[in-house]
């Protein structure tokens, strides 16, 4: 019988908030072990966001090359080559890994790689990458699982082997045709940047919009630009079945008969929570019905002294909200006060142009039965915006009808993603927003459109 090694803490999965976690207690003198299948420093740095947004960027250079004779400049693109592509979106990562191994040997934890499922409450079996089996018991456990890609059940798809942004990062070529499943977050990224790079994209989205969780006004706008930009986007569509196997040619067929055909096939459908088959109901930890673990303010399971980090738990699908899980559960420990109630989490989604939001949307606004005023900015009111020749798509806020509290902020344009910061400050400060209003914002800068936005504000009635 193997015999049970004893921890104060034991993390399963080794994504942004565990090992933050795991490496402050063991720098603290703690007996930590992190259990985690194979991807060192998480999901994020090898399959996700930084890999990702490494692929975009290439593609931004691809586009703005392209662009070059506009602005005076003679050049263009004859060929991409996606295997130094590839190998550049490597690299990045492999330095990455580097930083977090190093990291993870400086704390001094105990590492072990494999596969790892509950056997006994807050106790866990680990077969080994390289062989062997650990059994590990924490005084506290933390589960950090993450997710993994959805694949929709239509006839023939999961046959066709579609890809996942898993594999589309290993691609060597750029599809001819790329069909994208999907028009959420990461469909959308990755068919802009496909379509940068020079692939053609047709972008199916069952909904009546892409981008379903934005208003109607922003979701329509990306819409508009990615048509602009030679996509094919198309709502409300239903798939009836798929034929042929992605990277040769496949064929999808759409309710009412008609047929779609592309080299390639991207399926970017949602994701799904990494709770099955880990023994979580020996554990005593719940999950609601779509898999995910059912969690308290404090981030606590059903389970005593069991506790989930990040998108298994249901804390939006960003890097940086996992972090901030963290953040509550380190404050925890220090015997603080931090929870997950009342947090605002902004976020990004780096198209061309870039979106970022944070806090509530119009929509949202009217089914809480919040009242706001709501402003908008045309990007093309800008000056920066009009200097860079890029004036596509506006800003919009929402302040509290009854005091000058921002209550939420989108933008859709270039930079979006950095810009929220700043409104992100005033609204953590509670800030009314009449100090971004009437602050000496930098000039020429795309931050003093909030200058620009926040005047037309309408007064309180």
């Amino acid at each position: 019988m193997q015999k049970t090694e004893q921890f104060e803490y034991v993390f399963l999965g080794g994504g942004k908030g565990g090992k933050s976690l795991a490496m402050e207690l063991a720098k603290a003198g703690k007996r930590v072990a992190l259990v985690e299948r194979g991807m060192i420093g998480g999901s994020c740095i090898n399959v996700a966001c930084i890999p990702t947004k490494a692929l975009i960027r290439s593609a931004r250079v691809a586009q703005t090359v392209q662009q070059a004779d506009s602005f005076g400049v003679e050049d263009e693109v004859s060929r991409i080559d996606m295997k130094r592509v590839r190998a550049r979106v490597k690299g990045v990562v492999d330095s990455l890994v580097e930083v977090n191994l190093n990291g993870f040997k400086a704390a001094g934890f105990d590492l072990l790689l494999g596969s790892g499922r509950f056997v006994a409450p807050r106790t866990i079996e680990v077969r080994l990458n390289d062989g062997g089996v650990r059994v590990v018991e924490g005084e506290r456990v933390y589960i950090n699982t993450g997710t993994h890609a959805a694949v929709p059940a239509v006839p023939g798809l999961r046959e066709a082997h579609p890809l996942t942004h898993v594999e589309l990062l290993q691609i060597e070529e750029v599809p001819s045709h790329l069909i994208v499943i999907g028009g959420g977050y990461v469909g959308l990224e990755l068919a802009h940047a496909m379509r940068e790079l020079r692939a053609g994209v047709t972008v199916l989205q069952r909904n009546s919009r892409v981008a379903p969780r934005e208003d109607a006004d922003i979701s329509d706008a990306i819409a508009d630009a990615f048509r602009a930009d030679g996509i094919d986007v198309r709502t409300n569509v239903v798939l009836e079945s798929v034929s042929g196997l992605s990277g040769e040619h496949v064929t999808v067929r759409l309710a009412g008969g008609e047929t779609l055909s592309g080299s390639h096939l991207l399926a970017a459908t949602g994701r799904v929570p990494n709770t099955k088959d880990i023994g979580l109901d020996i554990a005593g930890v719940e999950v609601d019905a779509r898999g995910i673990i059912k969690v308290d303010e404090k981030l606590q399971t059903t389970a005593n002294n069991v506790f989930a980090i990040g998108e298994v738990a249901g804390t939006p699908m960003f890097t940086h909200a996992s972090f901030d899980d963290y953040r509550v559960l380190s404050s925890q420990l220090a015997g603080g006060t931090k929870t997950t109630r009342g947090r605002i989490i902004p976020y990004a989604m780096f198209i061309e142009p870039e979106l970022s939001r944070i806090g509530l949307n119009e929509t949202e606004a009217v089914e809480k039965g919040i009242a706001v005023r709501v402003a908008t900015l045309p990007m093309k009111a800008v000056p920066r915006a009009r200097t860079n020749s890029d004036t596509r798509g506006f800003m919009k806020v929402l302040v509290s009808a009854d005091s000058d509290e921002i209550l939420g902020f989108a933008m859709l344009g270039s930079e979006a993603g950095e810009i929220v910061s700043t409104v992100q400050v005033a609204m953590l400060g509670k800030l009314p927003y009449t100090v971004l209003r009437d602050a000496p914002l930098t000039h020429p800068t795309l931050a003093e459109g909030l200058n620009l936005l926040f005047a037309l504000v309408p007064a309180r009635g």
